[in-house]
């Protein structure tokens, strides 16, 4: 839907079907890197019972005016153009344990960019970055077979924002429905966002949504509900409440 981002979040790779191996866990799903920051550290816990293998990807999304997003391998780019550095970009996370993750921008500043990273569990193979031999290799691989195993990926997305962040965040009533702009310059979001009839009760499922910059979401405003979220600016954020 055109001004909000929508993006799938569990990235389901490989391997076959059951409960054993690695178990990756990336923490949330969305990250943001204010504009006064050029690094962030997110990390990667395996809370299965073998050691994770895993390639970190990133790609950079691009909206058009229709809100609509396209991706934009960085390999091969410029490193100004390129502007996200990912170090490591091969893990090896032991079962229950955990590592960091850097995330560098050193792209520019004057406008908001997007950019989702994967983070997808592996066979390792000689020669692919974990620095393992082929005896190793074999062996993690005849481990994962003792049982029926499954390799599940997860992806986030990561919001850089403008050097100069600006917020300007309206809230409009029409009939049948109420809009909230974006007129600022990056993104803002609207969080826990519960759609009740009085006393809290019939309540629809609480979500989050990101209303980019220069875009308005949309929302059905019945008579008799109450509706309430979080309005989340960067660093500020305020609770909204009214009823239809």
């Amino acid at each position: 839907m055109k001004g909000t981002l929508a993006v799938p979040l569990r990235l389901m790779s490989m391997v076959t079907t059951a409960l054993a191996g690695p178990e990756l866990n990336i923490g949330t799903f969305y990250d943001y890197l204010d504009g006064g920051k050029s690094t962030l550290l997110k990390r990667v816990r395996n809370g299965g019972d073998t050691t994770a293998f895993v390639k970190v990807s990133v790609v950079e999304m691009v909206y058009d005016n229709q809100g609509q997003a396209r991706e934009v391998e960085m390999d091969g780019r410029e490193a100004l153009q390129r502007g996200l550095v990912v170090s490591p970009a091969r893990l090896i996370i032991p079962a229950n344990g955990m590592q960091a993750v850097r995330l560098l921008y050193r792209g520019e500043r004057d406008h908001e960019r997007y950019f989702r990273l994967r983070f997808i569990p592996v066979l390792p193979e000689v020669n692919d970055g974990f620095a393992i031999t082929e005896d190793e290799a074999e062996r993690y691989e005849d481990a994962l077979k003792v049982g029926v195993n499954i390799l599940a990926g997860y992806g986030s997305i990561l919001f850089i924002r403008p050097q100069a962040s600006r917020y300007q965040t309206a809230i409009e009533h029409e009939a049948g429905r109420f809009l909230v702009p974006n007129r600022g310059n990056t993104t803002i979001v609207l969080d826990h966002f519960n759609d009740c009839a009085a006393g809290n009760k019939d309540c629809a499922p609480a979500t989050k949504h990101h209303v980019l910059p220069g875009n308005t979401r949309a929302f059905e405003k019945k008579a008799g509900r109450h509706y309430r979220f979080e309005l989340v600016e960067g660093e500020q954020s305020r609770e909204i409440a009214f009823k239809g």
